[in-house]
């Protein structure tokens, strides 16, 4: 099976910075997307930011602020948020996609436990 370990969350003011680190481990052979969601309370869970092997894509809303990066050596993504407002508060959920498990066939999904960020304004 696999693990996805979250860390980073935390209160901060508007105007500063948070970065998140999501590490997956277990049998794991090779991952294609990593990204972040989030969700406000009373609302759905949206993306952030994702990377497809090198590919990045961002909301609307995160664009110029966030910036998404992996390190596949240590099968870990990160999430460098800056310039926060009080509209990112939410729960930040890590996700792996097309993840390809040692000595099995298909690919797999994985989401991390949430981590809160909060952005006092």
């Amino acid at each position: 099976q696999v693990q996805l370990v979250e860390s980073g969350g935390g209160l901060v003011q508007a105007g500063g910075s948070l970065r998140l680190s999501c590490a997956a481990s277990g049998s794991i052979l090779s991952i294609n997307i990593m990204g972040w969601y989030r969700q406000a309370p009373g609302k759905q869970r949206e993306l952030v930011a994702r990377m497809t092997g090198s590919i990045t894509n961002y909301a609307d809303s995160v664009k110029g602020r966030f910036t998404i990066s992996r390190d596949n050596a240590k099968n870990t993504v990160y999430l460098q948020m800056n310039s926060l407002k009080h509209e990112d508060t939410g729960v930040y959920y890590c996700n792996v996609d097309a993840l390809r498990l040692v000595g099995l066939g298909g690919q797999y999904s994985y989401w991390g436990q949430g981590t809160q960020v909060t952005v006092s304004s």
